[in-house]
């Protein structure tokens, strides 16, 4: 009988009979999810960039399509090559971040650039498909991705036996594009910047004090208690960790002052399109996030961008050159931008306003873009700017 207590207890105290049916379906519930997810990330992972194709099915002649890698200044990087017509000008498109690829944002949205130009989509050293397991963080730097940069321009120019190609960068890529147009302006016919970087710190504690200032009209608490972690105003050190903090990234989500003015989930908007593009294989993916979240917190870009004034670095372009910035865009201040191509010599320039946008006016008013894109920027004109620096 005692044997028969002891089992019976032993019964009771069992955690599958603590949890209960009701527990055992939701487990299984949240199983069979994360199995299904696998299999919808797994089926989304062919790895393979999708052709222009006729009404008939047929692909489009003359098109290119493809994701190749291209061993760059010793090192194997990753690029996709897009365009409708191989007989267009090329585009060389420079991601932010920097590191931070945004090929699946274009898979995403129809920009039209590949209407106009033969694009490639290059994913800088250290990030996305240009990033490998065991990379010496080290090996990362402004210099050598704007060496890089030039680099990759040869690559275009002799693959598509082009004199000059056109540069376009984008935010954090911007640091060091620009540098790469300014010394070396005989590759290209001209320098598209948007969300220009110009002095990153000073725009960091312009973002502070206006996320500071709304959450003290709004009364949101939460906010401030996280802000008052980041003394930005007060403290020149706090601006890295501000730089790189939660708060930062969910506040400017939240105002409609980040990535796009639209965008109020970074899991909905980013993390989940990075895991369902096609054009990335399951580890291609694995490695995208493992750079984000890990090495390039190991690499010194943080503090070469925030330590640069890049008003003093680069005062004249032997290029046109023309500036595109969202008006709710904080993450790069535009003001700061704007005042910068106020400053640069350049034979013509011009700095468009984007009323729609934040920080990426290249998917949120993709129509104004290629307007200006035609009508200015492949006719070597500034006629559409804003009147300030007609």
């Amino acid at each position: 009988m005692k044997t028969s207590s002891a089992t019976t207890d032993h019964r009771a105290k069992s955690p599958l009979r603590k949890i209960g049916k009701l527990g055992l379906y939701a487990i299984a519930v949240i199983v069979a999810g994360m199995l299904i997810f696998a299999l919808l990330i797994a089926i989304n992972s062919p790895g393979t960039t999708r052709p222009f194709l006729n009404e008939d099915g047929t692909v489009v002649e003359n098109s290119i399509a493809e994701k190749t890698f291209v061993e760059i200044n010793g090192a194997r990087q990753g690029m996709f090559i897009r365009g409708k017509s191989l007989d267009n000008p090329v585009l060389l498109f420079v991601h932010g971040g920097p590191c931070f690829p945004e090929y699946f944002l274009f898979d995403r949205y129809e920009t039209g650039l590949e209407e106009l130009f033969t694009v490639c989509y290059w994913e800088q050293r250290g990030g996305g498909l240009s990033y490998t397991k065991g990379m010496d963080p080290n090996s990362v730097t402004m210099d050598q991705l704007k060496q890089d940069t030039i680099a990759v321009t040869d690559y275009l120019r002799d693959r598509f036996g082009q004199e000059k190609i056109y540069l376009m960068a984008h935010s954090g890529g911007t640091f060091f594009a620009i540098q790469a147009a300014a010394e070396s302006p005989e590759r290209y016919c001209a320098y598209i910047g948007i969300a220009q970087i110009a002095d990153q710190a000073e725009s960091e504690r312009r973002a502070y004090a206006y996320i500071k200032q709304r959450s003290e009209e709004t009364g949101d608490r939460k906010t401030l208690k996280q802000l008052a972690a980041y003394p930005v105003l007060e403290q020149e050190e706090a601006v890295k960790p501000f730089f790189q903090s939660m708060v930062r990234d969910q506040s400017m989500h939240a105002l409609g002052i980040g990535t796009m003015r639209n965008m109020r989930s970074v899991m909905k908007d980013v993390f989940l399109p990075v895991l369902l593009c096609k054009a990335y294989t399951v580890q291609e993916k694995i490695n995208f996030w493992a750079s984000k979240f890990t090495f390039i917190r190991q690499t010194n870009l943080h503090d070469e961008v925030l330590a640069t004034d890049l008003t003093q670095k680069v005062q004249s372009l032997e290029i046109p050159v023309y500036f595109f910035s969202g008006a709710s865009d904080m993450t790069v201040n535009y003001d700061l931008s704007k005042s910068f191509l106020d400053g640069i010599l350049s034979p013509v320039k011009g700095f468009y306003m984007f009323q729609n946008s934040a920080h990426s006016p290249q998917f949120e008013e993709p129509e104004r873009m290629l307007e200006i894109l035609t009508k200015d920027v492949l006719a070597g004109e500034n006629n559409l700017a804003d009147d300030v620096l007609k």
